[in-house]
């Protein structure tokens, strides 16, 4: 193995990815598993979770299905004790899960839809990296959190998805401050507008979809794929003296006025 291998691999390395059996969750996996790594997805849907992992499998990758309702802290001790009985250690820990509910009219913008978007968006990242941490003090590792450009810019008639990535972001720098002395790292990878299910409202709009398009200064869409250095690169030894940082991973649209 190559200088530039060994520092990139993840071999002999456990992660944990939420949101894991589709969109930027399962892109992101597939990466990790990719590089090496033994993954376990995490999905609140498991017809898709079975599949995700069934075909992680056929093509010889190691990796396992957890299912689990992140809106339910119950759900999420359930899943961590899960996890902690069949592994003795986690190195990587990947926050993709989300929900977001914009509504018509924000002045009439219903508690219900505040209250989840923050519990899977936040909380849910908040009592991961809590648990998750605790098994990665013996020997470090790297949590990665998932940000939007909301946690930038407005994101209209969506108040809740705004507050949850602007929560996201500031914790992911507070977590960074504290689990450093651990050899943890806690970073951020935000998103642009990426082709998967949570966007298909803009993409199959053809007017949204060219608008969201001459947004970024590459002039396209991303695709799941586009995140897979910039996981591999936070999971691994590659990053070893970066943490508490955004890594923006958008075409360039915070950088296009």
């Amino acid at each position: 193995m190559s200088y530039l291998e060994e520092l990139f691999s993840l071999e002999g390395k456990v992660a944990v990815v939420t949101g894991g059996s589709r969109g930027l969750g399962k892109g992101m996996a597939e990466a990790l598993l990719g590089a090496g790594a033994e993954v376990m997805l995490v999905s609140a849907d498991e017809e898709r979770l079975r599949t995700a992992t069934s075909q992680f499998t056929a093509v010889g990758h190691k990796d396992s299905a957890h299912p689990c309702d992140l809106s339910s802290a119950e759900d999420i001790d359930r899943l961590c004790d899960s996890i902690e009985a069949a592994h003795d250690r986690v190195d990587i820990l990947v926050n993709a899960a989300g929900v977001t509910k914009g509504w018509s009219e924000v002045l009439e913008y219903p508690d219900e839809a505040w209250e989840q978007t923050l519990k899977i968006n936040l909380e849910a990242p908040f009592r991961l990296c809590r648990r998750m941490g605790q098994l990665m003090t013996a020997n470090g590792g790297s949590i990665i959190n998932i940000t939007s450009l909301a946690a930038e810019r407005g994101a209209p008639d969506n108040p809740a998805y705004g507050a949850a990535k602007g929560g996201l972001k500031s914790m992911t720098r507070s977590l960074a401050v504290s689990l450093g002395k651990y050899g943890i790292r806690v970073n951020n990878i935000g998103p642009g507008y990426i082709r998967t299910d949570m966007t298909s409202l803009s993409w199959d709009d053809p007017e949204l979809r060219e608008r969201r398009r001459q947004s970024t200064i590459l002039k396209r869409w991303g695709q799941p794929s586009d995140l897979a250095g910039t996981v591999v690169l936070l999971a691994s030894e590659a990053s070893s003296f970066i943490t508490g940082q955004d890594f923006y991973v958008d075409g360039g649209w915070l950088s296009n006025f």
